[in-house]
């Protein structure tokens, strides 16, 4: 019965191990101001595979829990921007962010152009 018990309890062990192996925290910068900023992107990157998402708009730091195998932190900035918002590694196109209310419109940094 002894030998049973820890078969069972290895089991589970695997199972919980393998359901959370593959869940990731990270953190990314988020351009915005306010409350509707806040609400557009963190709707924004609720998409297929994120868990959990919380945009700080003092830090301007968003926290996100996602499964790895299912989508990547590249994605979910990529969304993110896709609604008006610069990330670390994309920035919205100028007619989206062009779109948000005048209260969202945080300063941008300039893009440097080669030539």
């Amino acid at each position: 019965m002894k030998y049973f018990q820890l078969a069972l309890i290895a089991v589970f062990q695997l199972v919980a191990v393998s359901v959370f192996a593959h869940e990731k925290v990270d953190s990314f910068k988020v351009s915005g101001n306010c409350g509707m900023c806040k609400h557009r992107i963190e709707k924004a990157a609720r998409i297929s595979g994120v868990k959990e998402v919380e945009w700080n708009d003092e830090t301007k730091i968003m926290q996100v829990t996602f499964n790895a195998d299912v989508v990547s932190l590249e994605d979910i900035q990529r969304k993110v921007a896709s609604v008006g918002h610069d990330t670390d590694k994309f920035r919205a196109d100028d007619a989206v962010y062009k779109k948000l209310p005048g209260c969202c419109r945080y300063e941008r940094k300039s893009v440097e152009t080669k030539g």
